[in-house]
């Protein structure tokens, strides 16, 4: 692998340019944010925010969700896109938690990656946000652009993104980092066209040159 930042210096730079970092998603307790992440695939978070409110209002609790009716929920939602899957994940994972955890969000990897619709991603969403246990690290789009970017990793898999970062990074701050990393892609080292020139970590990075 070539030349990579030293890890410890680009948190600190990011934590300063960031002090507020945290999921862009709207919520307010365990369950709101298990049914907003799994709401937020192949869509914005702006876009989930949008439909929430009245979602959070309309089903409050796991039995709220698993007693709904399928095809009132799939309108409910349906701004998010995918609406028919996400529909079946939401009723599946409710029933779930109402069978087998008395309606109660799990606290570990192992429960919440059970759960119908709930993968890795997903599960590292609520158990760090949530539960603020760092069991591992939510890598989207930005984090692997920018992992690969910064050398902290050479792979394109998510799921062996996350084993290199998890090497690399300090645990406490494995939550903290996704948060970092989504809001520096998202405002500065864009994919089609990085602003070198206004990046914090721009002497540390050795991908600064090469864009």
């Amino acid at each position: 692998m070539r030349d990579k930042a030293p890890v410890e210096e680009t948190i600190a730079r990011l934590k300063s340019a960031y002090p507020d970092a945290r999921t862009a998603l709207d919520w307010s307790n365990p369950l709101e944010l298990l049914v907003a992440t799994i709401l937020s695939a192949q869509t914005t978070d702006v876009r989930v925010n949008a439909v929430t409110p009245n979602l959070f209002s309309k089903y409050p609790d796991a039995a709220d969700y698993a007693g709904a009716d399928p095809a009132e929920l799939e309108e409910d939602i349906r701004p998010t896109g995918f609406f028919r899957n996400k529909a079946k994940s939401l009723q599946g994972m409710a029933r779930a938690l109402v069978e087998d955890h008395g309606g109660e969000v799990p606290r570990t990897m192992e429960e919440l990656v059970a759960l119908p619709g709930v993968g890795r991603k997903t599960a590292n969403v609520v158990l760090g946000n949530a539960y603020a246990i760092d069991e591992g690290i939510v890598v989207d789009t930005h984090v692997r652009r920018l992992s690969n970017r910064l050398g902290f990793t050479a792979q394109n898999d998510p799921e062996k993104i996350e084993r290199d970062l998890m090497q690399t990074v300090p645990k406490t701050n494995w939550t903290v980092f996704s948060h970092l990393l989504i809001l520096h892609g998202r405002s500065v080292c864009k994919a089609r066209k990085p602003a070198c020139g206004d990046c914090v970590v721009n002497d540390l990075c050795p991908s600064a040159f090469e864009v």
